[in-house]
């Protein structure tokens, strides 16, 4: 959790993740929200932007206990209608407040957000791009490119407001192998061009997974608990 601790005592209070459907943004987005919960004494706020047809949600843990210290804010949907939640804005300039926004897979989303980014003050925001190479779309670094160039498009943010966040992660099932496989194969793919600042692995294989590869030791890990699944996979 360096990455992220680094970023409080930088003054970071808003915490965005982008990133294509399917990467673990909403399961890294609820592990944020918890950390932020549990270690400070802020209110912390997430906000579920995903707007059309999630199959995940941060959302859906609105009535856990697990995450009872967290505010979640969200707009109903009616089918494909595209939703957007409210007091973004106001709770973006609250220096009283951490926020954790959850924004959809696509440029459709990241749209929800350029709206917000006139006025916002830039040192308060960290914002995360996660990779997953057990996705499809990641496993390239032209669609890698031409998707963050879309975002870019709409979102007000420039690649200087980008941090790129590695999460080699294919669900419950996922083996200590294929992390160590997936996080080097993301490796060889941006490392030339910028820099991976966290890995987020399972909880279960965190503690070995720095002992099986040379890029652990660089960069950050975020153990991450697995809230969203099928719950047949559960048992």
């Amino acid at each position: 959790m360096r990455f992220i601790e680094d970023a409080l005592k930088m003054g970071k209070t808003n915490f965005i993740l982008i990133g294509e459907a399917g990467c673990g943004k909403s399961e890294i987005a609820l592990n944020l929200a918890k950390f932020f919960a549990d270690t400070g004494d802020k209110e912390v706020h997430l906000f579920d932007m995903d707007m059309t047809k999630p199959l995940f949600r941060s959302r859906d843990m609105l009535d856990s206990q697990e995450l009872a210290g967290i505010n979640f804010h969200f707009e109903e949907q009616f089918y494909d209608a595209p939703t957007v939640a409210g007091g973004v804005r106001a709770l973006l300039h609250d220096h009283d407040s951490i926020v954790v926004m959850d924004v959809g897979g696509d440029d459709i989303g990241a749209r929800s957000i350029g709206g917000f980014m006139m006025g916002t003050d830039k040192s308060k925001l960290c914002v995360m791009y996660v990779l997953n190479y057990y996705r499809p779309f990641c496993q390239d670094i032209d669609h890698i490119d031409q998707f963050l160039s879309e975002i870019l498009a709409v979102s007000r943010l420039t690649l200087d407001d980008i941090h790129f966040v590695d999460n080699p992660n294919a669900g419950i099932t996922t083996t200590l192998e294929e992390v160590v496989s997936g996080s080097e194969k993301m490796h060889e793919l941006i490392s030339q061009y910028r820099p991976i600042e966290m890995t987020c692995v399972g909880e279960d294989v965190a503690g070995e997974f720095s002992k099986k590869t040379e890029q652990a030791n660089s960069r950050s890990i975020m153990p991450i608990h697995l809230y969203l699944t099928y719950e047949w996979l559960k048992n």
